[in-house]
């Protein structure tokens, strides 16, 4: 593999608050976003930094000898709190996400403050703290590194996006909470509590078409099925395979 092509690694296996599969009703544990490492010529993306600053820092060393002084961009899939947790650990790198996850947070922020009045109190404080991260943010182009490429999946939230890694050999999909997990993706499910299940699923569906290898909002990365069974079809025709990936 040549220098100039982009290296995906995982840096955290994320967590499901409450994983619909498994019969979860509420939340038993705390959520975080799996986190990647992108490494594209000079560009060191950091997607979706979902663990507390000290452990996703211990992380980052272990797993790929890096700092957080080293990230040059930081990437968010969305804006849901279980991926954002150690955006303070980058000051210096640029943050983007998708215009369209930027401008529904914005108007949520409005709504909410609306909602609470003008008396300050510790929400309203810790809204503000989260507009400030927000201002940090801008849209990402559609092409954040060379063969790294913005990758649309609304759905889960209104402006949920991925990122398509071009290597020569395989293409491979960082799609945050388009696909849950591997047990989601096999079964052709999305999580119930996506903003819009039908544009969701039509998402997951793109992503079964495209990637060869997929690194999930909360799983650990695998390897399509569509890729290793020839003629599987549909989506919905992987669902009880089985496969151990």
């Amino acid at each position: 593999m040549s220098e100039s092509t982009p290296i995906a690694a995982v840096i955290s296996i994320g967590a499901m608050a409450r994983n619909d599969l498994w019969n979860e009703t509420k939340p038993v544990r705390t959520a975080h976003a799996t986190t990647t490492l992108i490494t594209a010529g000079a560009h060191l993306i950091i997607v979706d930094p979902g663990l507390p600053a000290v452990a996703l820092e211990q992380r980052l060393a272990e797993r790929a000898g890096k700092s957080a002084a080293d990230i040059t961009d930081v990437f968010l899939t969305s804006w849901r709190p279980a991926h954002r947790r150690a955006l303070a650990l980058f000051p210096n790198a640029r943050w983007f996400m998708s215009d369209t996850e930027i401008a529904t947070a914005r108007q949520l922020f409005t709504v909410t403050l609306a909602n609470i009045g003008s008396e300050p109190d510790a929400a309203s404080e810790l809204i503000s703290q989260d507009q400030a991260l927000l201002n940090r943010f801008t849209p990402a182009p559609d092409k954040i590194a060379p063969g790294v490429d913005l990758f649309p999946l609304g759905g889960c939230t209104p402006g949920q996006a991925g990122l398509i890694v071009s290597q020569p050999t395989t293409t491979l999909v960082v799609a945050g909470g388009a696909v849950a997990t591997l047990e989601h993706f096999l079964r052709g499910k999305v999580t119930p509590d996506c903003y819009d299940i039908k544009q969701a699923l039509g998402s997951l569906a793109e992503i079964y078409e495209i990637a060869y290898v997929i690194i999930p909002g909360y799983d650990n990365q695998f390897v399509n099925p569509r890729s290793l069974a020839a003629g599987a079809g549909t989506l919905g025709e992987i669902e009880g395979m089985g496969l151990d990936l």
